[in-house]
């Protein structure tokens, strides 16, 4: 897994979109050369750019959530060519990683509240253990606090919209 540097301050906002994050202050007027976190269209921009750049990779070998890049194996002279392909492609498009935050070789990793092995792709325990523990909802702002967690793990959880049906029925407006 790679997590990339300040991601955001990666990209260069584009000549004629300069003046529109610009700023003023007592001290003068600034100019972001870079995207600056907070912008609304930042997310989407960044992850844009990371979906072109790695098209071809997509869903063969990699997976890109904002600055997270998940780079999965079935062998590890697979891995091998894998990580390069896309440390090149990082290098080509001026991208650069956390060298504190990377890690490679993996048999098993957690990645968006899952959990990939060889076996596949498991839910996270811990996040089972917390909704077992979780406390009886009272009201509907905890109903729909317990559903959002829950629901996030429908996939695994067979027949979950009948299962989650009453608790659905009970937030309905």
């Amino acid at each position: 897994m790679i997590d990339l540097r300040t991601r955001y301050h990666q990209l260069r906002v584009g000549e004629k979109d300069i003046p529109k994050v610009a700023f003023r202050t007592r001290y003068g007027h600034y100019e972001f050369l870079v995207m600056s976190f907070g912008l609304t269209n930042n997310p989407a921009t960044f992850m844009d750019l990371m979906n072109k750049i790695f098209c071809a990779y997509l869903d063969q070998f990699v997976i890109v959530f904002v600055d997270d890049i998940l780079i999965y194996l079935r062998s590890l002279e697979e891995h091998k060519q894998h990580l390069v392909t896309t440390l090149k492609t990082l290098r080509r498009h001026q991208l650069y990683g956390k060298l504190d935050k990377r890690e490679f070789w993996l048999t098993e990793m957690n990645f968006l509240s899952h959990v990939g092995s060889e076996a596949g792709i498991v839910v996270d325990y811990s996040k089972v253990e917390a909704m077992q523990k979780w406390q009886r909802p009272t009201n509907v702002f905890e109903v729909r606090s317990f559903l959002g967690l829950a629901t996030y793990y429908r996939r695994f959880v067979e027949d979950f919209s009948r299962i989650a049906a009453s608790m659905t029925w009970f937030i309905r407006k």
